[in-house]
């Protein structure tokens, strides 16, 4: 049984459902350029909606200083979600109040009300008693189906399921069983893929990291300072040389939690960051002075593959180089298509997330074929940081 309550546990037959969803996406013209969270969060909309719920949305869009203003407004995305789900949604010009109120009156089972952007009050981000209370005067179950907006305790994402019944979505769901194997309590051994640029913006994650798992693949420019702490000279490279202590201190901490450390034993070295730049390999102990790293080389690519056969559970956040500059996609890639490849011949279970994590699989062909893929950013990192996550938690039976 999961430690939280899911559609499963609910009768929502005629019940007014305050569904939370995360619809903010990447508008250009006023129309969405990418359709991908709304298409997550489709199957749960359509499921209460079947099963006679009046179901009414809520969701943030973007970052609104003073009120409500038009850039900021959902009711484009309400186009959107209707031709995703092929339902017609109903559009309320307030998330509370009398507009709200009537719109949500004339729902019918099985209808479906966007309401406006829950951050034209600043009582959402402060998670304000006051405006929880007006938003669950319109509804009597909650469901957060919004991962992504987890981390933060406000007042649609954490507050409304302290007054309502609250329940976990189905995307939700999916995604808190994905992370259970991931790290939570996975089947062993554990390998984890960390890259991207600079070691300082994840050294909560690192630290955390080497804790839980039984192998950790360090690559991207984040591999330059640990390189440079060992005395590796790294030429040009995108390289936190004040991090040296740092680093070395991370790996004295995995070594005392019997976690393997995996550098790189090569790289791929260049003297432009462009594409299709002059490059060439090099061994650690020849990386000239004037060139930068800007991707691990074909021995550390056969490493990590060699890591990556070895486990049984696999988490990834960020490429191994400079993934956007062919030919520096190769050890992204072809690791990638490692992993996807025994994740497909049920071998291994594959949790990846982040935004470039993300670009990265999509890059290489392969995100439909890893076990999960998290699109949910900021909360993905901060659960792999081993941080609480207040509308996760607020969840729990």
């Amino acid at each position: 049984m999961p430690a939280f309550q899911t559609l499963d546990d609910v009768d929502v037959a005629g019940k007014r459902v305050l569904l939370r969803v995360d619809l903010n996406v990447p508008v250009a013209d006023g129309a969405v350029t990418d359709a991908t969270r709304i298409e997550r969060v489709a199957p749960t909309i359509l499921e209460l909606s079947d099963k006679g719920a009046k179901v009414i949305l809520l969701a943030h869009f973007g970052r609104p200083k003073d009120g409500p203003t038009p850039e900021f407004s959902l009711k484009p995305i309400a186009h959107a979600l209707s031709k995703v789900i092929e339902r017609n949604v109903h559009f309320a010009e307030d998330s509370i109040g009398d507009k709200a109120a009537a719109a949500v009156a004339k729902l019918n089972n099985g209808d479906i009300l966007l309401l406006e952007n829950t951050r034209f009050y600043k009582g959402e981000e402060k998670n304000d008693p006051t405006y929880v209370a007006a938003l669950a005067a319109n509804g009597d179950i909650y469901v957060n189906d919004a991962f992504s907006a987890a981390h933060r305790a406000h007042a649609s994402t954490e507050g409304l399921a302290r007054v309502l019944p609250a329940h976990a979505g189905r995307t939700m769901q999916a995604e808190l069983d994905a992370l259970e194997k991931g790290l939570g309590n996975p089947e062993r051994p554990v390998v984890a893929i960390v890259g991207g640029a600079k070691v300082s913006s994840k050294l909560d994650l690192l630290g955390n990291l080497v804790q839980k798992v039984d192998a950790l693949v360090i690559g991207g420019g984040m591999a330059n300072t640990f390189l440079a702490a060992q005395g590796v000279k790294v030429g040009k490279s995108l390289c936190e040389h004040d991090l040296a202590a740092t680093a070395r201190e991370i790996m004295a901490k995995a070594n005392a939690a019997n976690c393997t450390i995996i550098l790189p034993v090569d790289a791929i070295v260049a003297w432009h960051f462009e594409a299709n730049a002059p490059h060439r390999a090099y061994g650690l102990d020849a990386i000239p002075d004037d060139g930068m790293i800007l991707d691990v080389g074909p021995q550390s690519i056969e490493r990590i593959k060699a890591a990556i056969d070895d486990a049984s559970t696999l988490v990834w956040n960020g490429p191994l180089g400079a993934f956007e500059l062919h030919p520096f996609d190769q050890a992204t890639v072809a690791a990638a298509r490692h992993v996807a490849a025994r994740s497909k011949a049920g071998r291994l279970v594959s949790v990846a997330g982040g935004g470039d994590t993300v670009a990265a699989l999509n890059h290489a062909g392969v995100a439909d074929d890893f076990s999960y893929v998290s699109t949910a950013g900021g909360a993905f990192l901060e659960w792999m940081e081993g941080k609480p996550l207040p509308g996760v938690d607020v969840l729990k039976r």
